[in-house]
């Protein structure tokens, strides 16, 4: 059998991925550039773990430029893609729409190709609820239709999955897309809403609310996605849209509640108007999931929370002793 090639390998999902896939005895290709989106440093530790591993290859590049494709796909032989590398965020892409365009697109089509080229026919594409938009019908199914999407970053994740198709329909791929809901847990990137919350109430700093704080998120544990995503690497033969929620959504206010509870810190509130791009709620419809992938998600929103501080205290304690390990 042959490894897995993660791009985005180092970061928040790609990492736990990493760690799963190592662990279950398959070899892993990380394909990522450490982009200064955030901390770079914070993606090396990421990976100390699974760079003791002697299955596992690190390849530093970017997914639009060939030359780094091809160093991953030669680092060992590859049998699938899991697709996870890309310009992450609803309101940054807002303000630079044409970066995103080329990192979501042409990366994933640099991608798609290369696959092509190569032989490989399994790809697994990291999309996102964001499609939806501001869809009226709760729960959002996979049928549902997403042609409407209200931010830069949520058309790059449509167009992704319609590029990942054409490939499937002219070339054969073998393809499972999968949109994520709000995904949350140790490791999470420092732009996130939990995380951002969490360093600004523990610093004694207000959180800025936009809206009444009526929003709602269904959030889902970063282990619950990791195995849908190595159900859907074994299962994907032909071209298949599943979502990964946790199916319950949480409205912001009892997420702040609930982080104040944890950190024993009162929140400071600065309310601020709606942002642009940001939908007003999401809720997954993960029936076709549990029939087609036998996957539902297994951990709560208040365990996978305890998940989450016990490893934010332990980052913070790591932060005050200077220590980079």
């Amino acid at each position: 059998m042959g490894a897995v090639l993660v791009t985005g390998g180092a970061g928040f999902i790609g990492s736990h991925l990493t760690d799963r896939l190592l662990a279950d005895g398959r070899g892993v290709v990380v394909l990522d550039n450490f982009d200064p989106f955030y901390e770079p440093a914070a993606k090396h530790r990421n990976l100390e773990k699974a760079s003791t591993n002697p299955r596992f290859r690190l390849v530093t590049g970017d997914i639009r430029d060939p030359a780094s494709v091809d160093a991953a796909f030669d680092a060992q032989p590859i049998d699938a893609v899991v697709h996870l590398a890309a310009r992450a965020g609803v309101r940054p892409s807002i303000e630079d729409p044409v970066v995103y365009t080329s990192v979501n697109l042409d990366g994933t089509v640099q991608m798609l190709e290369a696959c092509r080229r190569r032989g490989v026919s399994r790809f697994v594409f990291g999309s996102s609820s964001s499609v939806y938009g501001n869809n009226a019908k709760v729960p959002f199914a996979e049928d549902d239709p997403v042609d409407h999407p209200i931010s830069p970053y949520a058309a790059t994740k449509r167009g992704g999955e319609l590029l990942a198709h054409t490939y499937h329909h002219l070339f054969g791929l073998k393809i499972a897309c999968l949109r994520f809901f709000t995904v949350f847990g140790p490791r999470q990137r420092p732009d996130l809403a939990i995380r951002k919350f969490a360093e600004l109430m523990a610093a004694g700093r207000e959180i800025p609310v936009f809206g009444d704080g009526t929003t709602g998120r269904d959030y889902t544990f970063v282990d619950d996605i990791v195995d849908g995503i190595v159900r859907a690497l074994a299962r994907a033969n032909a071209f298949h849209i599943w979502n990964l929620g946790g199916s319950h959504p949480v409205i912001l206010n009892d997420l702040i509640a609930c982080l104040s509870r944890g950190l024993g810190q009162r929140p400071d509130r600065r309310r601020l108007p709606p942002q642009p791009g940001d939908v007003e709620r999401t809720w997954a419809d993960v029936s076709r999931a549990k029939q087609e992938l036998g996957w539902a998600p297994g951990t709560s929103f208040e365990n996978g929370m305890d998940s989450f501080l016990e490893w934010f205290e332990a980052e913070r304690l790591r932060a005050a002793s200077g220590s980079n390990a």
